[in-house]
This record gives C-alpha cells, sequence and structure tokens, in this order.
C-alpha cells in the first residue's frame, strides 16, 4: 500500500493505492465466448439481407456435397462451420461495438484546474472569502458532472 498525498481528490484525504493479486478461474464457456465472432443478426431483418444469405449457404452447400468426403467427421463439420461463417461474414458482416466518447476533455481539465487554484488560494489564505469561493468553484465543478 502506499498513500499519494499529491493527488487531487477535493477532500482533505489522501489517495491510497495498493496492489492486490487475485486469481480468477475462467470457464472454458466463458473463455470461448470472447473468441467468437459477432455477426450483424439485425441484417437478417431485412428481406434482400435474408434472401442473399440463404442463396450463399445454399451455394456453398450445393458445392460441399459434390466432394463426397464422408472419411472424417471432424473435417466435414469443419467444412460445415466454415462454409456457415463465411456466408455470414460476407452477407451479414460483423457487429460493430459501440464507441463511447472520451469525457476526460479540455474542459473538463480546465475546470479542475480552476478548482485547484481556488484551493491553493484558500490554504495560502484561509479566510472565510476564500472558504466562499472555494465552495462555489467546486458546486460548478460538480454541476458539470466532474466529481
Amino acid at each position: 500500500m502506499r498513500s499519494f498525498r499529491g493527488a487531487d481528490c477535493d477532500t482533505d484525504h489522501y489517495l491510497v493505492i495498493a496492489k492486490v493479486r487475485e486469481r480468477l478461474v475462467v470457464g472454458k464457456q466463458a473463455a470461448q465466448r470472447f473468441d467468437k465472432q459477432g455477426f450483424n443478426l439485425r441484417k437478417l431483418n431485412e428481406p434482400e439481407v435474408r434472401e442473399q444469405y440463404q442463396i450463399e449457404i445454399t451455394n456453398r452447400f450445393a458445392a460441399l456435397q459434390n466432394l463426397h468426403d464422408d472419411a472424417d467427421v471432424n473435417r466435414t463439420w469443419e467444412n460445415i462451420k466454415e462454409n456457415i461463417q463465411t456466408s455470414a461474414n460476407e452477407s451479414l458482416g460483423l457487429h460493430e461495438l459501440k464507441q463511447n466518447k472520451p469525457w476526460f476533455d479540455e474542459e473538463c481539465l480546465g475546470f479542475l484546474d480552476h478548482r485547484k487554484r481556488a484551493k491553493m488560494q484558500w490554504i495560502q489564505d484561509p479566510s472565510q472569502r476564500k472558504v466562499d469561493i472555494v465552495n462555489s468553484v467546486r458546486r460548478e465543478v460538480s454541476r458539470q458532472g466532474l466529481v
């Protein structure tokens, strides 16, 4: 554990950081869930995309039936799985994750610098007027949703 006295937490407390080691056991199903590709299944609601996907699947399985490679079941399964995935990838595309915009920008940094300057002035001159200024700056920063 370590305390950081210079960190600005806007209170009279000091920041304390501790390193914690933890071992997690992840089940096989949870580990495989992150490896799978997410296809954009909402496109299947559109009739044109649905028809295109059905045509691609039909064509790929028609080509697969011509091979007659029944000797190895695992290889046959891999071919089926690969055909479904490539057809879905070509017609549906991958599901795009929502990108969050960064919330800590230059405006936030300006508000926090303003609060820090007001606090430093109050520490140098602990008068009631400086306390009122610090409290009003704290309220202004809180209204912006930063603290």
